[in-house]
């Protein structure tokens, strides 16, 4: 499993129905199960950004599904990264010329 961070923005639409927001988060954390992927951490944070998710998928393509799903909905506008773990960047790092 390769771990996503995913930022995201509360639409006009989502934020007119912010009561319905813990739902919704309950409702995306059985469709990212469902794709085989798992919400590990979900963060309400100040700044840029409305939501911060931690969240492990199997793969790229995965993760470009939850996106457009989630973002079909249109509640939220997110922006997925692919992180990389600390071994992984010492991996990547040691095999540099």
């Amino acid at each position: 499993m390769s771990t996503y961070i995913i930022l995201a923005n509360y639409t006009q639409k989502g934020i007119e129905s912010i009561k319905e927001s813990p739902k919704r988060l309950d409702s995306a954390k059985s469709f990212f199960r469902e794709m085989g992927a798992e919400i590990k951490d979900f963060f309400l944070v100040q700044g840029r950004y409305d939501i911060v998710i931690i969240a492990e998928v199997p793969n790229d393509e995965t993760a470009s599904k939850l996106a457009l799903a989630i973002g079909s909905l249109g509640n939220v506008r997110t922006e997925t990264l692919r992180a990389h773990t600390e071994t992984d960047f010492r991996n990547l790092i040691a095999t540099l010329p």
